[in-house]
């Protein structure tokens, strides 16, 4: 999974591939698997490609559809034009016989433009006439869900999405899960594990008090469970504060892998999480799962596993949609009590 790895002559092939350009974010990403199955589901024998930044790309380990991932190393959002062309015209040789851009931007389209992929398909965004040949408008009224909006990219312009169109469905590698227990010394609890995500890269926003957490992950501790605690480096601080007051629970923050917190992830019994990339990869792993919406909505970024509680709050000021509170209360996430989280754990769990 590399820019740099061997691209497949389009003479090997019988059908030609399709190369997906992938989102920025961990949860769209993990959203951009429904696509995936739906084209692999149409479309039997067409390869499955992805084009994604490096902090997305690892996802497509654990994405079966997908054949082969190409890594754009380029800082996020920016621009890095020669970059973004050179690896286009590397991609010539694959012979894609279509680009499906899931992001909007300008940027998204130099890429598949500049490998020559005859059909190039997106939504209409930031000047991309020319660069796409097959613009597509979005309808957001009709198409309310990101994950809708996904799924439409990978039909003809005019047809209905399918009432049975797949959930996103993220896979474990035994093996790798192992080599992650034995790196971090971890033992799979005999005891119901717990996963709490108390981050949101998004902003505090999103981000449910950490004295909540806290106040579940002792609860949960003093019913003979264990606790575990997941999230990027840049979380390090919330889980530190949250381990802080719940001692016996596992620090896991920044040191994990994306694909590792993924096999981790899927030990647990039940998930707490905000709206965030972990909260659709619990989802997908099909954990049990309390989702937790405050600036954002489960209108257009629900969990879309088969085992989950949204819990929310319904205020004039939500949603929002900010990084931070324009109002400085955030009601919308204080108001949600440790109570009714516990309250949501009991009813899913069996």
């Amino acid at each position: 999974m590399s820019a740099l790895s061997p691209v497949i002559s389009p003479a090997s092939l019988s059908v030609p591939p399709i190369l997906v350009v992938a989102p920025a974010w961990v949860g769209d990403m993990v959203m951009a698997g429904s696509l995936f199955r739906l084209l692999r589901r149409r479309r039997l024998d067409t390869p499955i490609d992805v084009l994604a930044p490096p902090w997305t790309a690892p996802l497509t380990a654990r994405m079966p559809e997908v054949r082969d991932t190409h890594v754009l190393a380029v800082g996020h959002g920016e621009l890095q034009l020669r970059a973004r062309w050179a690896l286009g015209r590397r991609l010539r040789a694959a012979g894609y016989g279509q680009a499906i851009l899931l992001p909007n931007t300008l940027k998204s389209a130099l890429t598949p433009f500049a490998a020559r992929i005859a059909r190039r398909t997106g939504y209409r965004g930031e000047y991309r006439y020319g660069l796409l040949n097959d613009l597509r408008i979005l309808d957001s009224a009709h198409l309310p869900l990101t994950v809708e909006r996904f799924l439409a990219l990978g039909l003809a312009a005019d047809e209905p999405l399918p009432t049975d169109w797949p959930r996103p469905r993220l896979v474990v590698d035994a093996v790798a899960q192992r080599a992650a227990l034995a790196r971090l010394a971890l033992i799979r609890p005999a005891g119901p594990l717990l996963g709490l995500c108390p981050g949101a890269e998004f902003g505090p926003a999103k981000r449910w008090p950490l004295d909540h957490y806290a106040t579940i992950a002792r609860r949960w501790l003093g019913e003979g469970g264990a606790v575990w605690l997941f999230g990027s480096p840049r979380d390090a601080d919330l889980t530190r504060a949250i381990a802080a007051d719940a001692p016996d629970a596992v620090d896991l923050a920044g040191r994990t892998g994306l694909t590792e917190a993924v096999d981790l992830l899927a030990l647990c019994d039940a998930v707490v999480s905000n709206d965030s990339g972990l909260m659709h990869v619990a989802a997908a792993l099909s954990r049990p799962l309390v989702a937790l919406f405050g600036s954002s909505s489960s209108a257009h970024t629900p969990p879309l596993g088969e085992r989950q509680r949204v819990l929310s709050r319904e205020l004039d000021c939500r949603p929002c949609f900010q990084r931070e509170c324009p109002l400085e209360h955030l009601r919308c996430l204080t108001g949600i009590t440790p109570d009714a989280v516990w309250g949501a754990l009991a009813e899913l769990r069996p």
